[in-house]
């Protein structure tokens, strides 16, 4: 494990979802270690409970968005912290969640919100968008090659009946997304643009860098932030912000001498990014994306 959890530590898994992560770590840092485990899913957070019951008072769970990890760390005596993990990927049990749309065969509404009682369903957000709103949605943040072809097939629909289902818009998606040359895809033809709605509708990008700036101030010097990414997008901003504490200093190369006082707070652990094995990607196909990232807080 990234954050190389021993006894006595404090730590936090910012993204508990379905609370494997969490139970590695309070078995590693017993006996009197304690995790600190956020979700915007309060589905996650009530299994999460029943899960990590046996651990007692070592485990303190909170339902919210990573992006209020400093207020809920303060407030829950988790400051400053030995490490602090963030999973981006869905759970299994959300993909299995017929009413939230997660999966392409949920015959549930297509909400694809983490936290149901903030913003807005997916559903909503592409009854509303016009042509163009879905396209800048699907190429911003799914990076779908085909958002044209997608968006308007998305309008044309209305006339006939909103899309309300996960299985409704992948339906459609696979109708009007071209079949790859040699007839075989690799993937199912609407991945890229639920990502897309899903990023959208949960702001991911937008609270990420928050976040991973407020991990920085909660970790003591040794202290270790691991990040794991499973699409590109993440990932990239996973990356820039790291090589950026790496680097410390922001001033431009022209400047001679360093004006800005900026020193190095991190440092690289291990190979930069990690990769699944063969033997994991085997035995959890979702894998296959996942991207590690870990550093190691230094003094600055």
């Amino acid at each position: 494990m990234a954050l190389s959890p021993v006894p006595g530590q404090l730590l936090i898994d910012a993204t508990i979802g379905g609370g494997g992560h969490a139970v590695r770590i309070l078995e590693a840092n017993s006996p009197d270690g304690r995790l600190l485990g956020l979700d915007a899913d309060q589905a996650a957070i009530a299994r999460c409970g029943e899960r990590l019951a046996a651990f007692g008072q070592r485990a303190t769970l909170r339902q919210a968005n990573f992006e209020a990890i400093a207020e809920v760390a303060e407030a829950t005596g988790f400051r400053p912290v030995d490490g602090i993990l963030f999973d981006l990927g869905l759970s299994s049990f959300q993909l299995g969640d017929e009413g939230r749309g997660f999966s392409f065969h949920s015959s549930g509404p297509l909400d694809l919100r983490f936290d149901a009682n903030r913003g807005r369903p997916a559903a909503e957000l592409l009854a509303d968008l016009d042509e163009q709103g879905i396209v800048h949605v699907l190429r911003t943040f799914g990076e779908e090659p085909h958002a044209r072809r997608i968006a308007r097939a998305i309008v044309e629909q209305r006339p006939r009946g909103s899309i309300r289902t996960a299985s409704d818009l992948a339906s459609l998606v696979g109708r009007v997304v071209p079949t790859p040359r040699g007839g075989r895809r690799r993937r199912h033809p609407a991945t890229r643009t639920f990502q897309a709605l899903r990023i959208a509708v949960n702001r991911e990008l937008e609270v990420l860098p928050t976040a991973l700036a407020s991990a920085m101030d909660l970790l003591r010097p040794g202290g270790r932030l691991a990040v794991l990414a499973y699409h590109s997008l993440e990932d990239r901003i996973v990356k820039r912000f790291m090589a950026a504490e790496r680097r410390g200093c922001t001033c431009p190369p022209e400047v001679p001498v360093c004006v800005c006082g900026r020193s190095p707070r991190l440092r690289s652990i291990g190979p930069t990014p990690g990769f699944p094995s063969d033997e994991e990607v085997a035995s959890n196909p979702r894998a296959r994306s996942a991207r590690l990232r870990a550093a190691e807080r230094i003094a600055a």
